[in-house]
C-alpha cells in the first residue's frame, strides 16, 4: 500500500461525496433559517451544527423546543432520531475497527448519513482495501459535505429572512433520505421495517411533541428484528 494509493482513494471519496452537495447546501441553509426563526442566537445555531452535526436530530430538537416541548422530550427525541448512528457505527466496525483511536474518533464525529452510505457500499465493493485506504476514502467523502454544512448553516442564519419561500428549501430533507434509504432496502426485514415505520408514523402523527416519530421508529425496529428471526428459523428448518 503506497501513499499514492491512499491519496487517489481520498480523491475518489471526494468525487463520490460531491453529488450530495446538491442536498447538503439547501438542507443546511434551511436549518440556519429555522434555527434563527425559532429564536436561537447565531452562536446557538452554529453550536447545533458544529457539535451535533446531525441534520434530522437538529431539526427535531429545534422544532420541539419552538413548539414549547419540555427540554427532556426534545433531547430524548433527538437521541432517538440519532440512534441510527449507533447502527452505522456497528456496521462499519469490521472495516474501520483496526484504525488508530484518534482516526476512529474523527470518523465518528464526521459520521453522517451520506458519509456512512457512500463508504459502506464502497467497502462492500472493495473488500481488499486496507484500513488506511478505507479511512482515506472515508475522509474524502466527508470533505465536500461537512465543511459546506457549517458554511451554509451560517449563511442561512445570516440571510435566512431574505430567502424567498418559493425556493422550497425543505425539499432537501425527504429527498436526501429517500436517495439513501432506497438502495438499502435489500432484504424482507428492511422492507418490512420501512413499511411499518411509515404506517405507524402516519397513524401516530397526532401525538403531542412529535412522539409519533419515536413510536414509529420503535415499531420499525421491532418489526425488522422479528422478520429477521422468522427468516432465520425458516432457514434453519429447511436445513437437513
Amino acid at each position: 500500500m503506497s501513499s499514492q494509493t491512499t491519496k487517489s482513494l481520498y480523491w475518489q471519496g471526494v468525487r463520490d461525496g460531491a453529488p450530495f452537495v446538491l442536498v447538503v447546501v439547501p438542507f443546511s441553509l434551511l436549518f440556519g433559517v429555522v434555527g434563527t426563526e425559532a429564536g436561537l442566537a447565531l452562536s446557538e445555531v452554529m453550536g447545533f451544527s458544529v457539535l451535533v452535526i446531525a441534520g434530522a436530530a437538529q431539526f427535531t430538537a429545534v422544532q420541539l423546543l419552538s413548539d414549547g416541548a419540555p427540554a427532556l422530550v426534545a433531547l430524548v427525541s433527538a437521541l432517538a432520531v440519532n440512534l441510527r448512528m449507533a447502527m452505522y457505527s456497528a456496521s462499519l466496525t469490521p472495516y474501520l475497527g483496526a484504525a488508530p483511536l484518534w482516526q476512529r474518533a474523527i470518523a465518528a464525529y464526521f459520521m453522517v448519513d451520506q458519509s456512512y452510505t457512500v463508504s459502506y457500499f464502497a467497502y462492500e465493493s472493495h473488500p481488499r482495501w486496507s484500513v488506511p485506504e478505507r479511512m482515506s476514502y472515508y475522509f474524502g467523502v466527508v470533505t465536500p459535505i461537512c465543511p459546506l454544512w457549517y458554511l451554509f448553516t451560517l449563511l442561512g442564519a445570516l440571510i435566512g429572512d431574505t430567502i424567498p419561500e418559493a425556493f422550497a428549501l425543505d425539499f432537501a430533507l425527504p429527498i436526501t433520505f429517500l436517495a439513501m434509504i432506497g438502495p438499502m432496502l435489500r432484504t424482507p426485514a428492511h422492507v418490512a421495517a420501512a413499511l411499518v415505520s411509515v404506517a405507524v408514523a402516519l397513524l401516530a402523527a397526532g401525538l403531542p411533541y412529535n412522539l409519533g416519530l419515536l413510536v414509529a421508529g420503535l415499531a420499525g425496529m421491532m418489526t425488522g428484528a422479528q422478520v429477521e428471526v422468522m427468516l432465520e428459523r425458516r432457514k434453519a428448518a429447511r436445513q437437513p
